[in-house]
C-alpha cells in the first residue's frame, strides 16, 4: 500500500470512528423516543435527533473526508478485501449525498422527525387527515433527495422509486419484483379462494383469553432463550410498533408489544425481532473493525426475521418444543388445547387487517398492496390525501376485507414517516430464506434440530452461511453465494403452497 493511500485510510477510519459515537448515541434517543419518551417530549426530542445527525452528516462533507474517501476508491487495489467493501461504499454514499448540503440534510431529518409525530397523534385519534400533510412532505423530500443524486453506472436508467428501492434492496428494481408480484398473485390470490372454501375446521376459541403483560413477558423471556440470544449484549422492552436496532456491537435492542387477548402477538413479534437480532449479534466482528456492519440489506435482514418467525417458529417441530412451556405459562388459555390444536392455530389463514398480525400465507398480499400504493404516490398516480381511500379498495380487492377505522387501515405502519421503500423486503426476505433453507435441508435434519432445541445447530449454520458475508455482497451475488442460484420466487411459492394445501385438505 503507497503511502497516499495509507494516509487516506487512516483519515477514514479515524472519521468514521468519530461518527459511530455519533450513531450511538442516535441510536439510543431513537430508542427511548419509541418506547417510553412521553408524548409531549417527543417534538423536543426529534429536534435533538435531526441535531446529532446533521453533526454525523457534516463528518462526511468535510473535504479531507471525501478526498481521502476518493483515493480510498481510486487505490482500492491496493486495500484489502474489508477495506475494498468500505471504499466502494463510501463512493455510493459520497455519489449519494454529494450534492445534499449539511442545511438541507437538517431540513429533511426535520420532516421525518416531524412525519414521526404526526403519525403517533394521527394514530391515537384514528384519523390519517392529520398525518396526510406530512406524508406529503415525506414524498416531496424523498423525491428531492433522489433528484439531488449522481447516479452510478447501474442505476442511469433507474426511476425515481428505483432508487428509493435501492436505498433498501441494492440492486433491486420495479421491473424485478413487479414480475416477482404478478408471479405471487397469480399463485396465492385463487389459492386463497380454495383455503377459504375448505371445509377444514381450525379450533380458535382460545387464541382471544386474555392473559397479563406478566405471563407474555416469562413467554418473550424464554422464547429469547430458546433461541439463544445473548442477553449480556442484549436486551428488550415494549413499543406500539416491534422493531429491533443494533445500538453497538455489543448492544442490540428489540421490542414487542402485548395485547391483553392475542398471546400470540407478542410470541411472534418476539420471534421475529429476536432473528434480527441474532443476525447483529451474530455478524462477524471484524466487520465492526472495518465499519462495514452497516451495509447488509433490510432484505437480508427480513429474511432472517421471517426464518425464525415462521419457517421455524410455525413449524411442527417447533411447536412441539414450545408446546409444554406454553402450557405451563398460559395455562387458562390452554386448558384442554392439544398440541396439534396449537400448531394449527398458529397457521390458521384468515384475511385480516393488521399486517404485522396477518398469517403467514396472505402476510404477502399485504406487502403487495404497500407496494403498489407506493409506487402511485411516487409516480404522482395517486395524491397523498387519498391514501387512505386506495388503501380501503385494494384490501377489498385483493383481501375481501376493508378497514373501518383509519388506525386499524393506511395508519397501522410507522414506516412511511421515513419515506418508500422498505415494504418490499419483507416478501423478499421470505424469497430469501425459503431459498437457503433448502440449501441447510442437504447439511442436516432442520425439524430434529429444532424439536431437540438445538439453537445452536441452526445458528452456526446461518452464521457461517448468512451471516458471514452480508455486509460483504450485494443481495444477487450474497443469495447466489449461499445456494449457488439466483434469486427467485418459486421455492416461497412451492412452500405455501404445499403446506397450507396440507394443513386445508386441499
Amino acid at each position: 500500500m503507497n503511502k497516499q493511500t495509507e494516509e487516506a485510510l487512516k483519515i477514514v477510519k479515524e472519521t468514521l470512528a468519530l461518527e459511530d459515537k455519533y450513531g450511538h448515541a442516535l441510536n439510543v434517543l431513537n430508542y427511548d423516543m419509541e418506547t417510553i419518551c412521553p408524548e409531549k417530549g417527543m417534538e423536543a426530542q426529534g429536534e435533538i435527533i435531526s441535531f446529532l445527525g446533521n453533526e454525523a452528516f457534516k463528518l462526511r462533507k468535510d473535504d479531507k473526508f471525501i478526498e481521502a474517501a476518493e483515493v480510498l476508491y481510486a487505490n482500492k487495489d491496493e486495500l484489502d478485501a474489508l477495506d475494498k467493501v468500505l471504499a466502494d461504499q463510501l463512493h455510493r454514499a459520497y455519489l449519494q449525498d454529494k450534492n445534499i448540503t449539511p442545511e438541507k440534510q437538517l431540513e429533511y431529518s426535520r420532516i421525518f422527525n416531524k412525519a414521526f409525530v404526526d403519525w403517533s397523534a394521527a394514530r391515537k385519534e384514528g384519523k390519517f387527515e392529520l398525518f396526510a400533510d406530512s406524508l406529503a412532505a415525506v414524498d416531496k423530500a424523498g423525491k428531492e433527495m433522489i433528484a439531488l443524486r449522481e447516479k452510478t453506472a447501474e442505476e442511469e436508467n433507474y426511476s425515481v422509486y428505483d432508487m428509493m428501492l435501492n436505498d433498501y434492496e441494492r440492486g433491486m428494481t420495479t421491473k424485478e419484483l413487479d414480475e416477482t408480484f404478478n408471479r405471487c398473485k397469480e399463485v396465492l390470490v385463487p389459492l386463497l379462494e380454495k383455503i377459504k372454501a375448505s371445509n377444514k375446521k381450525i379450533r380458535r376459541d382460545f387464541l382471544s383469553i386474555e392473559v397479563t403483560d406478566e405471563q407474555q413477558k416469562q413467554m418473550a423471556d424464554y422464547l429469547l432463550s430458546v433461541m439463544k440470544f445473548d442477553t449480556t449484549r442484549g436486551a428488550y422492552t415494549t413499543s406500539e410498533h416491534p422493531f429491533t436496532s443494533g445500538l453497538a456491537k455489543d448492544d442490540i435492542r428489540l421490542t414487542t408489544h402485548y395485547y391483553p387477548d392475542q398471546f400470540i402477538s407478542s410470541m411472534y413479534s418476539i420471534i421475529h425481532e429476536g432473528g434480527h437480532a441474532l443476525f447483529e449479534q451474530l455478524q462477524p466482528a471484524e466487520d465492526f473493525d472495518h465499519y462495514i456492519n452497516g451495509f447488509k440489506t433490510l432484505g437480508m435482514h427480513e429474511s432472517v426475521s421471517r426464518f425464525y418467525e415462521n419457517r421455524i417458529g410455525r413449524s411442527k417441530a417447533f411447536v412441539h418444543l414450545i408446546y409444554p412451556k406454553v402450557c405451563e405459562i398460559f395455562p387458562q388459555v390452554m386448558k384442554g388445547v392439544t398440541e396439534e390444536e396449537l400448531y394449527y392455530a398458529l397457521n390458521i389463514v384468515e384475511p385480516s387487517l393488521i399486517r404485522t398480525e396477518a398469517d403467514e400465507f396472505t402476510y404477502t398480499l399485504h406487502i403487495i398492496i404497500r407496494y403498489e400504493i407506493e409506487k402511485e404516490i411516487v409516480s404522482g398516480k395517486l395524491d397523498t390525501k387519498d391514501v387512505g381511500a386506495r388503501w380501503k379498495e385494494k384490501y377489498k380487492e385483493y383481501l375481501g376485507i376493508e378497514p373501518s377505522t383509519d388506525r386499524e387501515g393506511v395508519l397501522q405502519d410507522v414506516h412511511w414517516t421515513s419515506g418508500f421503500g422498505y415494504f418490499p423486503t419483507y416478501a423478499i426476505g421470505n424469497m430469501y430464506n425459503s431459498m437457503y433453507i433448502k440449501a441447510m435441508e442437504k447439511e442436516f435434519d432442520i425439524e430434529a434440530a429444532v424439536a431437540a432445541g438445538d439453537f445452536d445447530k441452526i445458528n452456526g449454520w446461518m452464521k457461517e452461511h448468512v451471516f458471514a458475508k452480508a455486509n460483504r455482497l450485494a443481495p444477487a451475488e450474497w443469495i447466489k453465494d449461499i445456494t449457488g442460484r439466483d434469486f427467485t420466487p418459486e421455492d416461497f411459492l412451492t412452500y405455501i403452497t404445499e403446506k397450507f394445501s396440507k394443513i386445508y385438505e386441499l
